[in-house]
């Protein structure tokens, strides 16, 4: 859906917008989606990647989503799996399968990586299969709230890292703290602006975590502000590794070339791949802004 569509379609729905949880007596104000990026700031970005590699092996990626939830162009699950799977699979050597609402063990057996986009659960028998796959190598991603918890979150939390038991969040604009020193996030400046939404706290360990970006939130003692991850990796006892995204909240995000260049690479580094191996798909289909 192109940046002026949602636009009218926010506007018009409005009321669907949630309010963030510090101020649950009134509603926040609907989210702008962002301009877009400048052609110059994606490629001081680029600039900085390592060349497309060379004697691909074939990847296979399962794409996993679930029913709908939220307002006009919120947590679309659904429209993201119509639309990334073809996307992956224009890189080379790529294939791409899709599950909704959960893989099947056929499906995971099959895979390379899985992404998941959907409202999350997690229940033992889901977190099993999870922990199966990564034994046997597996990558796993989570976008927005796929992290999101309501069985028991020690489990979970050891296949990802932290998770998030639904508390607190905040829609709106967010300045990125970027961790550069990351193969995933090389090149990028220390701050990037985007526009969707953060929560907290997590339940997990944070020393098993290597956070690769975070924001400022009012997260800290009587809302003082603290540090919130955002992305980060994660690589669990038993092997596998899991690559985590809050942001997704918006669809419009979806099309952001320089948060499409961070889960790509997040893709490709869960799935034990040369981190530039999906690059060339962050600008496929977006609108730039000169110069």
């Amino acid at each position: 859906m192109k940046r002026p569509a949602i636009a009218a379609l926010l506007i018009a729905t409005a009321g669907f917008c949630p309010a963030p949880a510090q101020t649950k007596a009134a509603k926040a104000p609907p989210a702008v989606p962002p301009a877009p990026r400048t052609r110059a700031e994606v490629a001081a970005v680029l600039s900085h990647a390592d060349p497309p590699p060379a004697n691909l092996r074939p990847l296979r990626l399962l794409l996993v989503a679930g029913p709908k939830t939220h307002g006009v162009a919120q947590h679309d699950y659904p429209v993201w799996q119509r639309t990334w799977a073809p996307l992956l699979a224009k890189s080379p050597g790529v294939t791409t399968d899709t599950a909704f609402p959960f893989p099947t063990e056929a499906q995971f057996a099959a895979a390379d990586a899985a992404i998941f986009y959907f409202k999350g659960g997690w229940e033992t028998a889901q977190v099993e299969a999870l922990e199966k796959f990564q034994k046997r190598g597996g990558g796993v991603v989570t976008i927005h709230w796929a992290i999101g918890v309501t069985a028991a979150p020690e489990p979970f939390a050891a296949r990802v890292g932290l998770v998030y038991p639904a508390a607190r969040f905040r829609h709106g604009i967010v300045d990125l703290r970027i961790d550069a020193s990351h193969p995933i996030t090389r090149g990028f400046p220390p701050v990037v602006r985007f526009t969707d939404e953060p929560y907290w706290p997590f339940v997990g360990d944070p020393k098993r975590v290597r956070v690769l970006a975070s924001s400022e939130e009012q997260a800290g003692p009587d809302g003082a502000p603290a540090l919130v991850p955002v992305f980060w990796t994660h690589e669990p006892a038993g092997g596998g590794r899991a690559f985590v995204c809050i942001f997704g909240h918006y669809m419009w995000t979806f099309e952001d070339p320089l948060f499409r260049l961070l889960l790509l690479r997040g893709i490709a580094w869960a799935a034990h791949e040369p981190i530039s191996r999906l690059d060339a798909l962050a600008l496929d289909g977006v609108e730039l802004s000169e110069p």
